[in-house]
């Protein structure tokens, strides 16, 4: 390597079916929890920076915990499905530490396909009611929607998925792809989160996809579709009558509309966050057992959790931090 530091030759590379193939969503969710028990505070995570560029957004995620640092970027063109490309584009850098040297390069999109639905399932771990199968509605039918219903049956079994997208055709794909692994699935409306025990919100809608009044007390909605102050997935009436949990309250009061929006409607008050993922994984707060209203996890994406999985996909393919 050149003193000026151009990457070393051979530089690892990570694309989505080698991640696959070595982190199941439960071991990613295993990395989350022990990095929240060694830190860093994701109270004092670096803010996502975002620029808006031609194409869309350009955003830039920075982490650094004990022997590793890292930074994303990423970027989310909308009108890239029309060009049949993803929507979410970018890569991740992995870096010693100690002397900021680059270890390893992942496929951004891919990294973030696995990151989300893993703090997903380390929310429902602790929020999703246990000792029977669930009956689950999913919202969505992107590479979230997969990603998602692979991740809650790492933590939980269903009974039956509905899947609801704007998309019917690929709503029926989702839900053929439940059938060949074993869950019963069909499609379905808004109307289903009435009989729902989980409700999953993975889109890119800015606008509630469901009546928060039908959402039954003791049933867990997570939502993880916007980081975006102006945009949401769940209504007020929701909000409202939900213990809500987020990754960090500090992250949430910046940039989750699905919470903005009702404080500014005088709705909620900034005191309305029940608990952190933090805390969850600490035992300090909440959890399933007899909640007599529902459950609210909120999820805007951070940067910790992108070290946190890439480190755990380094480490499982057999590196090492240098020093």
């Amino acid at each position: 390597m050149s003193a000026g530091g151009a990457a070393p030759a051979g530089l690892p590379q990570f694309g989505a079916e080698r991640m696959a193939a070595l982190l199941t969503p439960a071991a990613a969710a295993d990395a989350l929890a022990e990095a929240l028990h060694a830190g860093p505070d994701p109270e004092s995570c670096p803010q996502r920076t975002a620029l808006a560029v031609p194409g869309g957004e350009l955003l830039l995620m920075p982490a650094a915990s004990g022997a590793y640092a890292g930074v994303k970027i990423a970027g989310v063109a909308p009108g890239n499905p029309a060009r049949g490309l993803p929507r979410i584009t970018g890569s991740y850098l992995l870096l010693d530490g100690p002397t900021l040297r680059p270890l390893a390069l992942f496929d951004g999109a891919a990294l973030t396909a696995l990151r989300t639905p893993a703090v997903s399932a380390l929310a429902l771990r602790y929020l999703a009611p246990a000792g029977r199968p669930l009956r689950l509605v999913l919202f969505g039918s992107g590479p979230q929607a997969y990603g998602h219903l692979d991740a809650v049956l790492a933590v939980r079994e269903v009974a039956e998925a509905v899947v609801v997208a704007r998309d019917p055709a690929g709503a029926g794909k989702l839900a053929a792809y439940a059938r060949t692994v074993g869950v019963p699935a069909r499609t379905g409306g808004p109307g289903d989160v009435a009989d729902a025990d989980l409700v999953v919100c993975c889109t890119t809608a800015r606008e509630p996809l469901f009546d928060g009044r039908l959402v039954r007390p003791g049933a867990t909605v997570v939502a993880v579709g916007s980081h975006e102050p102006d945009a949401r997935e769940t209504d007020t009436a929701l909000v409202r009558r939900a213990a809500v949990y987020v990754e960090s309250r500090a992250a949430a009061l910046r940039e989750a509309g699905d919470l903005l929006i009702p404080e500014a409607e005088g709705a909620i008050g900034p005191g309305h966050i029940s608990g952190t993922l933090a805390d969850l994984v600490a035992g300090r707060s909440g959890g399933a057992r007899g909640q007599s209203c529902p459950q609210l996890f909120k999820s805007v994406g951070m940067a910790w959790e992108d070290l946190a999985v890439a480190v755990a996909l380094y480490t499982a393919a057999g590196g090492h931090s240098e020093t």
